[in-house]
């Protein structure tokens, strides 16, 4: 790679990084005793590489004729179920889904008007508060997730 272009540099540095995280996410899979199936890898393989949230039609057309839209549905909720996943939304409208993982996670603002999600870039102010209630409390293995509501530009304008 030393005299490739940075692009193609890149590109094998999140190819190796996505690698990565599906065998990860599988092993996941695995310990929670979801069996490894084409479909399963395929809907891993996309939601690992989707530049955000994705919500059920952008999945299936990401994924084509590779599975059926029941296979994926039934796929998405033993996933959520399973915390290899994470589901945003407003309730059942516009439900997104996006990789949950447990050395990270993503707050985001969603719309009431719409149900778009938008995932927020900012430092986290909770990780603190987290740290503290785990000092505190004894409790390890912390985490939280912040989801926002509120409308949109695009619905407010």
């Amino acid at each position: 790679m030393e005299n490739s272009p940075p692009s193609a540099t890149v590109a094998a540095v999140e190819k190796g990084t996505s690698d990565r995280l599906l065998r990860e996410s599988l092993e996941r899979c695995r310990t929670a005793g979801l069996r490894r199936t084409k479909s399963l890898e395929e809907i891993l393989r996309v939601l690992i590489q989707a530049q955000g949230p994705m919500t059920l039609t952008s999945l299936g057309a990401a994924l084509g004729s590779q599975c059926d839209k029941a296979t994926v549905y039934r796929l998405l909720i033993r996933l959520e179920e399973h915390s290899v996943i994470r589901r945003l939304g407003f309730h059942d409208r516009s439900a997104h889904y996006t990789m949950r993982y447990p050395d990270r996670h993503d707050d985001y603002l969603i719309c009431t008007g719409c149900g778009s999600v938008e995932s927020l870039d900012i430092h986290c102010p909770v990780e603190v508060l987290e740290r503290e209630i785990s000092s505190n409390s004894g409790y390890t293995k912390l985490y939280h997730e912040l989801q926002f509501y509120g409308v949109c530009p695009d619905c407010a304008g």
